[in-house]
């Protein structure tokens, strides 16, 4: 079973997504606050995905992104963005830094779960 970390600094999103993957089959789900939180999760555990949204305190979803892809072990797994940001600017951003996939929020579950599962069977 895949292990994914969700990473946002809205409890209420956390739970929204938690709920939609555990609902979709995916019940290892790990949860993180901000970017630095995440940070720290991913070194300390190995994610199959890592899904982040872009405007949070301490550290923003680029930089986490960045720094992901300089861990070898995340160097290739998917880092799916979700976020309310829906700009062909940001978008490119997030590619340049490292992102596999956009999401923009409000998401709808089959939405996310068709990404989701995508990104996994590669």
């Amino acid at each position: 079973m895949a292990k994914i970390l969700i990473v946002d600094d809205s409890k209420m999103l956390r739970d929204m997504l938690k709920y939609a993957l555990v609902d979709g089959g995916y019940s290892d789900v790990t949860e993180a606050v901000d970017g630095v939180d995440g940070l720290n999760k991913a070194n300390g555990t190995h994610f199959d995905l890592i899904i982040t949204d872009i405007n949070m305190p301490n550290m923003n979803g680029f930089e986490l992104i960045e720094h992901l892809r300089a861990i070898s072990i995340y160097s290739t797994k998917p880092l799916l963005v979700l976020t309310t940001e829906r700009s062909d600017e940001m978008k490119k951003k997030g590619k340049s830094v490292g992102a596999t996939g956009w999401i923009v929020k409000p998401f709808l579950p089959v939405q996310l779960l068709k990404a989701v599962n995508i990104v996994l069977s590669k």
